[in-house]
């Protein structure tokens, strides 16, 4: 019989990456984004999610790497759930003393079937949720770099980002620019220089998969994460992201990221929750 949900969060104070162990039976985490390079594992069961423009599979041992900025979901597909290890890496470290100067592009593929890296990936998860010696967590972390070596490089064929419309972009660097406006969409069409909404709605979903309005909830969600992990107490990072208050950040939060804004501020989890967000 599959257990119940849970999350372990733990966070690397010298290196700033954290390590996610979690089990989920349903659905695990609506669409949105990371700053950082995700790369996790399947302990077993089959993990479904959406990346790339597409729904991918994982299984028991597959190898899953996620770049800065892709957005993906997750839920299980069949009645014994999922489980998983996961690292988030910040840009900075994984850039430090290799494997990626920017010429080496981003991951070849979404998923991979690569026993040397999953395992170090488990070691690497393990060894920062211990009591363990530094050195050891350090030589467990140099390990998984060195294994990316073998997936960094251009992005073929179907995977390759496609052209972004000028009209799209310039709406998405303006809810960049006002992360905590509401602009409202007819006035982001005419910033934009989109002939109506409904012309924006459509180049930004061809260019970015989602809404403007999903994708500013996502990038909120990014901006508020950074500043929770930075410290800053939920209320004032619900007002400075554009939620309407801290009960509204963390509805959203949890459904994101699995955990609410407290707990991910202290770098702890705390129980699953499967309320459903409001807008």
């Amino acid at each position: 019989m599959p257990g119940p949900d849970f999350l372990r969060l733990t966070r690397d104070p010298d290196s700033g990456i954290e390590a996610v162990e979690a089990r989920f039976s349903g659905h695990a985490y609506d669409l949105h984004r990371h700053d950082e390079w995700l790369v996790g594992v399947t302990g077993h069961g089959v993990q479904d999610f959406f990346c790339r423009g597409a729904r991918r599979r994982s299984t028991a041992g597959r190898v899953i790497l996620i770049e800065p900025g892709e957005a993906h979901d997750g839920q299980a597909v069949t009645p014994e759930g999922f489980s998983y290890a996961m690292l988030y890496l910040p840009q900075a470290w994984l850039g430090r003393d290799g494997p990626l100067p920017p010429a080496r592009g981003g991951f070849r593929a979404t998923l991979s079937d690569d026993p040397a890296l999953g395992r170090a990936i488990l070691r690497a998860c393990r060894g920062l949720a211990g009591p363990g010696p530094r050195l050891a967590r350090e030589a467990a972390l140099d390990a998984v770099r060195a294994g990316l070596c073998r997936h960094l490089g251009a992005v073929p064929g179907p995977e390759a980002p496609v052209r972004q419309p000028a009209v799209a972009q310039r709406a998405r660097d303006r809810l960049h620019a006002g992360l905590a406006e509401d602009p409202g969409t007819d006035a982001l069409a005419r910033e934009a220089g989109a002939a109506d909404r409904f012309q924006l709605v459509r180049a930004f979903r061809a260019a970015y998969g989602t809404s403007p309005h999903a994708y500013l909830v996502q990038i909120r969600l990014v901006e508020a994460r950074r500043r929770l992990k930075a410290g800053e107490t939920p209320a004032a990072v619900a007002a400075a992201c554009g939620f309407a208050d801290q009960s509204h950040l963390g509805r959203w939060f949890r459904r994101a990221y699995g955990v609410t804004p407290a707990a991910y501020r202290a770098g702890g989890a705390d129980p699953l929750s499967r309320a459903e967000p409001s807008s």
